[in-house]
Formats: C-alpha cells, structure tokens, sequence
C-alpha cells in the first residue's frame, strides 16, 4: 500500500487541485423542472442519471484535468469541463451510447487508446454505465437537489466511498496522485478524515481550499461525508 506524505497538508492540497475550467450553470430545457416548484429546484429521481449531479464531476476528475482535456490543454481538441464542450468535442449523441466517441473511449480495451490513458486508472464499470444511462437517457443538461437527504444511514461502503470515487479519484488515484494524495483505499481516505482535513476541503474553511474545484460536492453528499467524519470514520 502506498502511504500518503502530508508535506504540511495544505501545501499538498494546494499543489494537488485538479484544474477545470468553471462549470456551466444548468439552463431551463428538457430535464429540468424550471417553473413548478417555488425555487426551481427538481427533486432527485433514483432512476434519472443527472448530468450536473453525477457526470460532470466524473469528467471533470477524471478526464477534463490539466494536461489532458481542460480548456488550456484540449488534447486532440477535446474539452470535458462543461455541458456544451463535452457534448461536441466528447462528440456525445443522445440515445446512442454505440455512437458516442466519449463512451467508445471510456471503454476501449486497448490501454493506449482507452480514456483516461494508464497510469491513470480505467473508469469502474458503475462509472461507465453510469456515463451510458445518462447517454441513454438522451444525455441532458439536468440537475437535481436531494431535498430528502439520508444522513442517517450513512455507511462507508453504500454512502461514502461511491462519493470518493465519483468526485476525488480522477486526481487522487495512485496514477495521479496529485500532490501526492492519493485516495483509493479506506485507510488512505480514513487518515484525511481523522486529520480535520477532509472537512476543510469539502468545505472550504479553515484555510483550506474548496475540493473539487469550480464544482463543489453537492450539499446532501457534503452532509453525508460531514456525518461520517463525526462519527469517526468507520468501515462501515
């Protein structure tokens, strides 16, 4: 297991902020309730993968980081940091994940043309037929807010580590590594909980700079992590 160096702990945060150019704000169109409810806001359907919610922050983490597929870097001429970008340069066609060059990519066999490249880590199969329902289901510009949010039966592995995985990995995991973070396992992910620092971050108090950048972890999955770290962090 690889052990994480804290140089002092902020300094290696600093150093390790994937870079994104700001995301997009969610526009009214399909997907989106946008006059029903008195804030505007749409409730969360378990059945519906919603792009502001659950895809942006894999791309972002995972694929739209400096070097690779940010605005500054464009590799081959693709940006994956915001709805409109990756739509056409990820050449994203509703409905037809088998058309998509963004899904041909993810799930490529071969290493030297799979996305992300080794050594950084394939997307898990979740992510991936995550990234397909979404397509599937016509590959909208929705979001969501979970306005009945489960912060009583949070468990490390149902709760907590689905949210590592969709929100940190991309620029924490051991081909990364940035800042010489890395937060794969439970121990690794457990030790920047029991440090105050994962809470700094998500929060962006105490000195500490916001995680993920331009697009914050959303208030119910925050509050979820909040509560794990209250209790200590369990493997649950």
């Amino acid at each position: 297991m690889k052990k994480i160096f804290f140089l002092p702990l902020i300094y290696i945060l600093l150093l390790g902020s994937c870079t994104h150019e700001p995301s997009q704000t969610v526009e009214p169109g399909p997907g989106n309730d946008n006059g029903d409810n008195d804030n505007n806001i749409v409730e969360c359907d378990p059945d519906t993968v919603y792009f502001q919610n659950d895809v942006l922050p894999l791309l972002q983490s995972s694929c739209g980081t400096m070097g690779c597929h940010d605005a500054g870097t464009a590799t081959e001429g693709i940006i994956l940091t915001d709805y409109e970008n990756i739509m056409s340069t990820g050449d994203v066609r509703p409905f037809d994940t088998e058309g998509s060059d963004i899904f041909e990519v993810i799930t490529d066999n071969d290493p030297e043309d799979r996305m992300p490249p080794p050594p950084n880590d394939p997307l898990s199969q979740e992510q991936i037929q995550l990234i397909a329902t979404w397509i599937n289901q016509g590959a909208l510009n929705n979001g969501c807010e979970n306005q009945d949010c489960n912060t009583t039966d949070v468990t490390y592995a149902e709760t907590v580590s689905p949210i590592f995985q969709n929100f940190c990995l991309g620029c924490h995991d051991e081909g990364t590594a940035n800042g010489g973070v890395v937060l794969e396992t439970y121990d690794q992910r457990a030790m920047l909980a029991n440090s105050g620092a994962l809470e700094g971050v998500i929060t962006g108090t105490n000195g500490y700079p916001q995680m993920p950048p331009n697009n914050p972890i959303p208030e119910c999955e925050k509050e979820q992590l909040l509560k794990w770290i209250d209790e200590g962090a369990p493997q649950n």
